[in-house]
């Protein structure tokens, strides 16, 4: 009964397969011809055949139309035409790591490259400690310790250390959640090569850049050359078009798309959004819908640069950049499109992040807590939308409702941002009146479990709605824990109600 409700229920797209023929290096294709064994004695030929003089092309090269990822990689391979299949060294122009995979990067950096190697260059990595830091487990308080000594020994510029766990205030230089982290300091830009150890790297795809996720031997690599070895991926066009309805965010969307295509559904796949509701969406959003790409199995996502890109980079970088767009005749593998006006409020049950449903029909689902946070739903715009719903319903939260800035920023903004259409109130005073607990000190938190002294990590098997990315048995703790992924509207409505809620009820 479930899956035929479903079906009737959300709104058709229409899928657009490409012409596959279009990837010639995607096919095996091999053409043998037998010959005649030459007598070795033999004369074959005393002198080449006469050929009429060629008159010089009147066109220039041949060029075949690229995508934006294709464009990006080309560039970065110094090569003038790319197609997906090709292998390729890349030039990297950001290397990012954190304090789960930095030790390990670094180490396999020194046993290949010497004990007295030297990084490639300082001032394109960025080390963000930010997934276990308030924790008293001291095996992660030592990655901590191990990247800062590494870093002092390399002279890495932008290294984002924290010292002090009891008052993370007090820590100037630490900023938070990696992925949140590398936008607002400016390490974001439209037509670059951004690769980092960690998978929810894709995010930074809302910029217009190349972005993804690699393992600590690559990293290791990275850190000695600068370089990287790549294949290109094809590119899955997502247009969503239509007025985005005011009870959705892109946590919403990017849920949908999952929905329809599977976990696995763009393995090792570009993922290009467009069309008129992407362009309608804020930078923060964006990064929210390029962020859960990794969850369909893609390679990276992708968002063609406009002014609402360059106005958010105003002052956040000075350095130049140069956007890259598909071209007019570019071929994408296949083409989904969605009429969003017609999308509504959506949740991912228990125990995958495409098993799709709408909020409403799971009405009946009781709840035990709900937490509004990390890299996907802990941005500042998240938690304006959640005090939103807060402040509509003029309620308390009937379950234990954990709010974890991604970073130092957002925390700030909690404080002092007034929230619109309520009467000046900030988040903080919104919060603290429906009786959620006080912002945590901004890091991954419980998004990935953690040491058991983790904030607002599930030691028990509870019920969950959280604005985080996956929901796999485990994923915020005890093994037993459900989770079900949602926006920031539909976690905040779900906290007043105690059970899943479509935020309509509180919007509307």
């Amino acid at each position: 009964m479930a899956s035929s409700a479903l079906a009737s229920n959300f709104p058709v797209f229409i899928k657009k397969d490409g012409d596959l023929s279009a990837f010639p290096s995607l096919a095996s294709s091999f053409h043998v011809q037998k010959t005649k064994k030459l007598n070795s004695r033999e004369i074959v030929s005393v002198m080449a055949p006469q050929q009429s003089p060629r008159s010089p092309s009147t066109t220039g090269s041949v060029k075949t139309a690229m995508t934006t990822t294709e464009k990006i990689l080309a560039r970065a391979s110094e090569k003038p035409q790319l197609s997906p299949g090709d292998n390729v060294w890349v030039n990297v122009d950001i290397l990012m790591t954190h304090d789960v995979c930095g030790p390990g990067s670094f180490a396999i950096f020194k046993k290949e490259f010497g004990e007295k190697a030297k990084v490639w260059d300082r001032d394109k990595i960025v080390v963000i400690p930010d997934h276990y830091i308030f924790t008293n487990d001291e095996r992660a308080n030592r990655n901590v310790d191990t990247l800062r000594e590494y870093c002092i020994e390399q002279n890495i510029k932008y290294f984002y250390d924290i010292k002090d766990l009891g008052n993370f205030k007090a820590n100037p230089d630490y900023k938070g959640v990696c992925h949140v982290a590398l936008a607002q300091e400016g390490h974001c830009r439209p037509g670059e090569v951004l690769l980092g150890t960690d998978s929810h790297t894709c995010t930074a795809g809302a910029f217009g850049q190349f972005a993804t996720g690699i393992g600590i031997t690559d990293a290791g690599f990275v850190l000695g050359t600068g370089k990287s070895l790549l294949k290109v991926p094809p590119t899955l066009r997502f247009v969503m078009d239509g007025e985005m309805p005011n009870y959705l965010l892109a946590k919403d969307l990017i849920l949908q798309i999952i929905g329809e295509i599977s976990v696995s559904g763009a393995t090792y796949k570009s993922m290009e959004f467009v069309g008129s509701t992407v362009e309608s969406l804020s930078m923060e959003e964006r990064m929210t819908l390029c962020n859960m790409v990794i969850e369909a199995g893609g390679k990276n996502g992708v968002i063609p640069p406009d002014s609402t890109t360059h106005k958010y980079l105003e002052d956040k970088t000075s350095l130049p950049y140069e956007p890259v767009y598909s071209d007019a005749e570019a071929r994408f593998l296949s083409e989904y499109r969605f009429d969003v006006s017609n999308l509504e409020p959506l949740v991912a049950k228990p125990h995958s992040p495409d098993k799709r449903a709408l909020a409403r029909e799971c009405k009946d689902v009781k709840i035990d807590r709900v937490y509004i946070g990390s890299c996907t739903g802990g941005k500042t715009e998240d938690f304006l939308a959640a005090a939103k719903v807060f402040h509509a319903s003029g309620k308390k939260v009937k379950v234990p409702t954990f709010l974890v800035p991604a970073t130092q920023k957002v925390w700030m903004d909690i404080y002092s941002l007034p929230v619109p259409g309520c009467g000046g109130k900030t988040c903080s005073q919104i919060f603290e009146e429906a009786g959620c607990d006080t912002p945590a000190s901004p890091s991954c938190s419980a998004c990935m479990g953690g040491p058991r002294d983790t904030y607002a990590r599930m030691n028990e098997p509870q019920v969950c709605v959280s604005t985080t990315n996956r929901n796999f048995p485990g994923r915020m703790g005890h093994k037993e824990g459900q989770v079900y992924l949602a926006s920031p509207y539909t976690a905040a409505a779900s906290a007043l109600r105690g059970y899943v809620t479509d935020p309509r009820e509180f919007l509307q």
